[in-house]
């Protein structure tokens, strides 16, 4: 999916533009354009048939996020909930000059679901996605960076964009452009790094901590603003302090009596728990490697869905699981541990064990292989079956239908 939203290999982007520069794509020079992910019909649909509620909708106008009153409400006779939209005040802002914002369309829309996995695979990064509806001539929000890469596919109509240099280079979550909000207007006053405007199957990606601003021209402008949270330097040394927790040194309460005001004393603590730390990292490095390792894998997990279950058409599958083929639930996150007699699976929510007899199935299986109970390694048909039914039961397996396969 990466490939549909840059103009370059994506080797030539993962070492000049990631985390580095923007890039404009040009729909020319794409594979294809972006209105299969989401149309006006489309946005149509969801604020008119979907029953979106907030937070998944929320509109700006100039700078200013409005008031939720303005454009929710309940739904009438047995969906009295308050937080539904009224697309009949929708109409009523959207003609004023507000911006509908989509928000979370990765959770909402099969479309865009689908590719949201498919650029968390590309990536490797979490990966969300927002849209972005703004009438004829009119701006949502004011200059501001981003503490994520975004990816902006403009869907339908035109939208000019202005973009600036960082004033706060590769800025994380905890730094938002309201602690730079003079900087930012600042910068943005001055000559920017790119104007242009950008028309349907049109891309642009800008790196976290990036100036900019967008105005829709003279038609309604749809784009969808692909949101990467990259993962950086300081989440792997978290995930080091993390391990630590395992360490009892590190777990040791420091000396009675210190001054927290004498800069001295905490420098010399602080100086003293480093070299221990530095110690630990020279004498321990596989162990904490490893146990930090695990820390990002868990946090991936927690930050990134698989693919969503039918429940329904899992369970009839399972009643069939003699003849049904499957294969590993796409995006879910998992450690195939073969160490010991048995065979456990773990999972970001828990751990799972089976009989050391399936360990050649569940590794295929993990790697990618789509199999029935027949053809499972290491199985026969009757514990193939049973093996198939457990892991569709426990949804780490889906069905394959014939026009999967």
């Amino acid at each position: 999916m990466l490939s549909r939203c840059i103009a370059t290999d994506p080797g030539t982007f993962a070492t000049e533009y990631w985390g580095r520069r923007p890039l404009l794509s040009r729909s020319g020079a794409l594979p294809r354009d972006f209105a299969d992910l989401l149309s006006p019909a489309m946005v149509d649909e969801l604020i008119a048939e979907r029953g979106v509620r907030a937070p998944f909708i929320r509109l700006a106008k100039e700078g200013d996020v409005l008031a939720k009153d303005c454009y929710l409400g309940p739904a009438g006779f047995g969906a009295e909930m308050p937080d539904q939209v009224d697309s009949a005040k929708v109409l009523e802002q959207f003609a004023a000059g507000a911006t509908i914002v989509l928000q979370g369309l990765h959770r909402l829309w099969p479309p865009v679901i689908d590719f949201v996995h498919r650029m968390v695979d590309d990536l490797g990064h979490p990966v969300q996605a927002n849209a972005y509806v703004t009438p004829p001539s009119n701006r949502g929000f004011d200059p501001h960076y981003d503490v994520h890469d975004v990816f902006v596919l403009q869907t339908a109509g035109q939208k000019r964009w202005v973009v600036h240099e960082p004033v706060h280079t590769h800025p994380l979550p905890s730094q938002p452009w309201t602690q730079h909000r003079a900087a930012v207007t600042d910068r943005a006053g001055g000559e920017p790094v790119i104007d242009t405007v950008l028309s349907a199957g049109d891309a642009l990606y800008l790196p976290r901590g990036w100036v900019h601003s967008a105005q829709a021209l003279d038609t309604t402008s749809v784009h969808l603003t692909v949101g990467v949270s990259a993962v950086t330097g300081v989440d792997v040394a978290r995930a080091v302090v993390d391990a630590l927790a395992d360490n009892a040194t590190f777990r040791a309460s420091l000396p009675m009596g210190g001054d927290p005001a004498d800069q001295d004393e905490i420098i010399a603590t602080v100086s003293k728990v480093m070299a221990q730390l530095v110690e630990t990292l020279r004498d321990d490095a596989t162990a904490l490697s490893g146990a930090a390792a695990r820390q990002l894998t868990r946090r991936h997990a927690e930050r990134t869905r698989p693919v969503a279950v039918r429940p329904l058409a899992i369970l009839d599958a399972a009643a069939h699981s003699d003849t049904t083929p499957v294969r590993w639930r796409h995006g879910l996150v998992a450690a195939v541990d073969t160490a010991g007699d048995g065979i456990t699976l773990r999972l970001p929510d828990r751990v799972i064990t089976f009989p050391g007899s399936c360990g050649p199935a569940l590794l295929a299986l993990h790697r990618g292989l789509t199999a029935d109970a027949g053809s499972l390694p290491g199985l026969d048909r009757a514990d193939g079956t049973v093996l198939i039914r457990r892991l569709l039961r426990e949804a780490v397996v889906v069905p394959v239908t014939p026009a999967q396969a």
